[in-house]
């Protein structure tokens, strides 16, 4: 996962691990909420990214995350609160925010019996670009996302992940300063969503881009993102990267470590069990797991090796993104 600006992470009143970028955020939401009758589609919510960040935010199908980004690019109003996009309000100011910020839904519409050089030349010249710089452009993006060999191939011919790829192209023709991704991995196959985490990464880090990626697989999320907000039922549970949320979780402040070695011998283990520090041990097969008060890795690994055991597995064990989410939607629930 890159890192490419400094945050700090603080605990709410409400106990919820907030990750904070520094700097002048691009997005601000604020106490953000959408009502539809009774029924809350997102409930007060917080949150700041920061220019050039990747956010991840994650949820389940009906979690609020569209709502959210439609009150964002100024197509329904709030209820209550305010979002900010580049300094704008989307409520008052809708035309300068769609200016600066590219959004790729989950099914992107282009007119199918048109080329994909016929379809990025029209959306720039919507955006009132030249005629010469509008084609210029567009073939300069169909090269950066790998589509320049089907420049002129009509797109209704196109895959599903070449038409995500083709989507990236068109929220990028306007030179957008934020892309608001929702969904956008849907329906691609394995080698195909590969490429495209790795080409939204690629932009970010080379322009400086901030992106917003709505999704809910969370290993996608994971592989690209520098921060992640956990969304259920319209609220915002936690936010921050995976290290601080992991850390948050364990409450205790013990530390799992998972030893492995083909020559188990009751006096290793007791060895093991006698090390100041060591709370708890356990043994799945080969896999011995010593959970301790401190980090105690290096005298893990001096006692095996010491006892001329072959160790062939060490690791402090972490939470990753699947533990985290589970483990605060579990706490919600």
């Amino acid at each position: 996962m890159k890192t490419i600006h400094t945050q700090t992470n603080s605990v709410s009143s409400n106990g919820m691990i907030s990750g904070t970028p520094s700097g002048m955020p691009v997005i601000e939401l604020t106490k953000l909420t959408k009502k539809y009758g009774e029924h809350i589609a997102v409930d007060r919510l917080d949150l700041n990214i920061a220019k050039g960040e990747i956010f991840g935010l994650l949820g389940p199908n009906g979690a609020g995350k569209t709502t959210t980004i439609l009150m964002m690019l100024g197509l329904t109003e709030p209820t209550d609160g305010q979002a900010k996009i580049c300094g704008h309000d989307p409520a008052r100011e809708a035309l300068q925010v769609k200016r600066k910020v590219g959004y790729l839904p989950d099914d992107v519409g282009f007119y199918e019996d048109r080329t994909a050089l016929d379809n990025l030349v029209y959306t720039a010249r919507l955006n009132g670009l030249p005629q010469s710089e509008s084609t210029e452009r567009a073939f300069s993006l169909l090269e950066r996302t790998g589509l320049a060999a089907s420049a002129g191939k009509k797109v209704g011919a196109f895959s599903r992940g070449m038409r995500q790829r083709l989507g990236l192209a068109d929220v990028l023709i306007k030179n957008p300063e934020v892309i608001i991704l929702d969904e956008p991995t849907l329906g691609i196959d394995p080698e195909g969503v590969r490429e495209l985490l790795e080409l939204i990464s690629s932009l970010s880090r080379d322009e400086g881009l901030t992106v917003l990626l709505s999704s809910h697989h969370l290993h996608q999320v994971q592989q690209i993102c520098d921060r992640v907000g956990l969304f259920v039922k319209g609220r915002l549970i936690a936010a921050g990267d995976i290290p601080s949320l992991s850390k948050a979780l364990n409450e205790d402040g013990l530390i799992q470590i998972e030893v492995g070695t083909a020559h188990w011998t009751d006096q290793l283990v007791h060895r093991l069990s006698e090390l100041e520090g060591v709370q708890t041990i356990s043994r799945n097969n080969e896999i011995l797991t010593v959970v301790c008060d401190r980090d105690l890795t290096p005298k893990i690994a001096e006692i095996v090796i010491g006892e001329e055991a072959e160790l062939t597995y060490l690791r402090r064990k972490e939470y990753g993104l699947d533990d985290i989410y589970h483990r605060y939607f579990e706490r919600e629930g």
